[in-house]
């Protein structure tokens, strides 16, 4: 092992609520790993934050009518709070908005620029004419060229993975106005990732043991050819330019972005000791490592430009690995925050309350590692049933329970083992280094997998030796049975922690083990952990079965989203064709009150009513009996189209219409007047 390690988890935007793609990507992987360094006594800076600049926050603050400021506090805040109350157990979760990384991120620039290693240039660039601003990447949507998709952003698609420039895109057109953009002059530094290209060739060939996600993403983008990349932009959210006559021009987002994870060192370090004295023993040591946690579409950013950065700042060390996760759909479609599709993580909490280490599990054991995977509800609700539940929560329980029904609450003690036995111990032993093994090499899914079949050894042994059928004729064999079954408890309870911290607590108070303590993992495997004598606590559940009203609640939740968002995207009906103003004037319009109604017989959809219209009473007949009953009507107020000639329906006459207002989702609204007036009043 290295002697230290420099851990980052993506910084999100913080323009939006946490949802379960994010936890499947990089968050819940990134801290399985450093939960296991610790476990194995390594020194760990686990640092993540917030990205507070660039587009999407913009975009964020004039939908919700906020300043990009107030958008950044709101989400930082709610971010925060959802990974502590999930378990994710950051050193530090920073944010780039403070003041400690505007100026490392400063620095960092003035360094490169005064190695001459940017390249000014003056170009053309996409520019609003109606908004009156320069387009960053993320104000111009168009087609991408390679795979076609007409959402793509002028820095990516996010549909295929591919690195943009706003000039590829084909039919690109402004997300401020909507309107096509102009090319315009301006000045702009870049890096010349064209002339770093043999290093970077050099530094990612290096590395052929990363995923092949990982690797062929970036062997793609190289074979491409590298070329310059502007590192600062025309807007006026974000870290100024640190160079004179730069008014209108802020850092490039993925410039200092990155640089945020090397702010958040030097402000944990603050909160811990009161200055940032040592941060470089986590960014220019030798002996250090970095890993790079990230969702896909961020490779190129952290495996070659962030790099290029590095490199020429001239003092950095570089990633080791960064192990990126494939998406994560939900119930066979792309999560999205603008769509409202997905399951958020404040939500979640609120609503299966105790039910984090569910959520891990399920998102740990259906991993993107390799490729894209799925959520859905019922695979949930399945695995923490059959496998949590069933198979976890189930072999210790029956450990607890028969402890305290046979050997008084305690650890008994071992007497002759069997050859089961021996085998038994034997493949305990082999356990933690499978897992180890396993998570060292980012397959996170693989060492969940084997976790769980410790728990099937577990159930396999106490099924094997039926304690509860030899108590009736040896007692001192129980002992050694029960003594088995509670090492292979405890030795569950160590190397679940970083999987499953929630219930690995509550499995090592109810054992008595304080298994917390740096270097505990190298005891995993032992079959001593727990003293002859030791007082096992009561017995309780760990998981508990999650109903099918559970699961059906949060599906529907899902399809009332759905249907919200088909409804946003419903245009208002075209105009019909115009009328001459003496057409309209043949129409008399006049209010009616509803004294009798009924529904029509043989139909689902009409309702009959008898209206006072200020002369005499007339029948009227209306479909809308799918939205209002008889009753609801009766005294109401309503509009209706007096002068309409008769007409059969159903067999009776209706003399007249009554008016309705549809919504988008087809619901229907009576046209009243806003007080109550006198029976065939004339609308005008």
């Amino acid at each position: 092992m290295s002697k230290r390690y420099t851990v980052t988890a993506a910084l999100i935007y913080a323009n939006g609520p946490i949802h379960i793609g994010h936890l499947a990507g990089c968050y819940v992987p990134a801290d399985i790993y450093v939960r296991y360094l610790r476990a194995k006594g390594a020194e760990v800076a686990f640092v993540s934050g917030t990205d507070e600049h660039g587009v999407p926050i913009t975009i964020r603050a004039k939908k919700e009518g906020l300043t990009p400021q107030a958008v950044v506090d709101k989400y930082y805040t709610q971010i925060k709070q959802s990974f502590a109350d999930f378990g994710i157990s950051f050193d530090v979760y920073s944010r780039t908005s403070l003041p400690v990384h505007h100026e490392t991120s400063q620095e960092f620039f003035k360094t490169i620029y005064d190695k001459e290693g940017f390249v000014e240039e003056t170009s053309e660039q996409y520019y609003d004419e109606v908004a009156q601003q320069f387009l960053a990447d993320r104000y111009i949507i168009g087609t991408c060229p390679v795979c076609a998709n007409p959402n793509a952003y002028g820095d990516q698609c996010e549909r295929c993975g591919t690195a943009l420039s706003p000039l590829e895109l084909k039919e690109p057109h402004s997300t401020l106005s909507g309107s096509k953009p102009v090319l315009k002059s301006t000045k702009n530094w870049y890096l010349p990732l064209d002339r770093m290209q043999p290093e970077i060739d050099k530094y990612v060939g290096s590395h052929t043991e990363w995923k092949t996600n990982v690797f062929g993403q970036c062997q793609s983008w190289l074979k491409e050819g590298l070329r310059p990349r502007a590192m600062t932009r025309d807007l006026d959210w974000g870290i100024k330019v640190p160079l004179p006559d730069t008014d209108g021009k802020v850092l490039y987002v993925w410039f200092e972005a990155p640089i945020g994870y090397i702010s958040a060192t030097k402000d944990w370090l603050i909160q811990k000791n009161g200055s940032d004295a040592g941060w470089e023993t986590w960014w220019k040591d030798q002996e250090t490592e970095l890993v790079h946690f990230i969702g896909k579409d961020n490779i190129v950013f952290h495996c070659i430009i962030f790099p290029a950065t590095l490199v020429a700042e001239g003092s950095y060390i570089l990633p080791s690995n960064v192990p990126a996760n494939e998406f994560m759909n939900l119930e066979g479609d792309k999560i999205s925050t603008s769509r409202n599709w997905a399951v958020w993580l404040h939500e979640y909490l609120e609503e299966l309350p105790g039910k984090q280490d569910v959520l891990r599990y399920v998102l740990t054991a259906n991993a993107p590692e390799t490729k894209d995977s799925e959520f859905t509800w019922k695979d949930f609700q399945t695995r923490n049933n059959s496998e949590l539940v069933a198979i976890y929560g189930n072999f210790v329980n029956r450990a607890v329970v028969l402890t305290h029904k046979y050997c008084d609450g305690k650890v008994p003690a071992r007497g002759e083992l069997t050859e089961f036995d021996q085998e038994t111990l034997a493949s305990l032993a082999d356990f933690p280094a499978k897992i180890a093994e396993a998570v060292e090499n980012y397959r996170f899914r693989e060492g969940l997998a084997v976790l769980m079949d410790l728990a099937r050894l577990g159930n396999k042994y106490l099924a094997e030796t039926q304690p509860w059928q030899v108590i009736k004729t040896d007692a001192e064999r129980v002992n050694t049975i029960m003594n088995i079954a509670l090492q292979i408890a405890a030795n569950l309870s160590i190397v679940s922690e970083p999987f499953l911290p929630f219930t690995a607590e509550k499995l090592q108070q109810q054992l008595g083990l304080n298994a917390n303590d740096k270097g505990v993992w190298q005891s995993a495997g032992r079959a001593d952990l727990l003293p002859d004598g030791a007082a096992i606590g009561e017995a309780f559940l760990l998981f508990e079965k999650i109903e099918d009203s559970v699961i059906e609640k949060q599906i529907q939740k899902l399809h009332d989203a759905k249907k919200m968002n088909e409804l946003a995207t419903k245009s208002v009906p075209a105009l019909k064709p115009t009328v001459q103003f003496d057409d309209f004037s043949k129409l008399d319009l006049r209010i009616g009150t509803i004294l009798e109604a009924e529904k029509v017989p043989k139909s689902d959809k009409l309702l009959k009513f008898l209206v006072d219209d200020g002369f005499e009473k007339r029948t009227i007949l209306s479909g809308i009996a799918k939205h209002f009953t008889p009753e609801e009507m009766i005294g109401r107020q309503v509009t209706f189209i007096a002068n309409l000639a008769p007409r059969k329906i159903m067999g009776q006459e209706s003399n007249g219409m009554i008016l309705m207002a549809e919504d988008r989702d087809g619901s229907l609204s009576l046209l009243q007047p806003h007080k109550e007036v006198w029976a065939g009043a004339s609308i005008s």
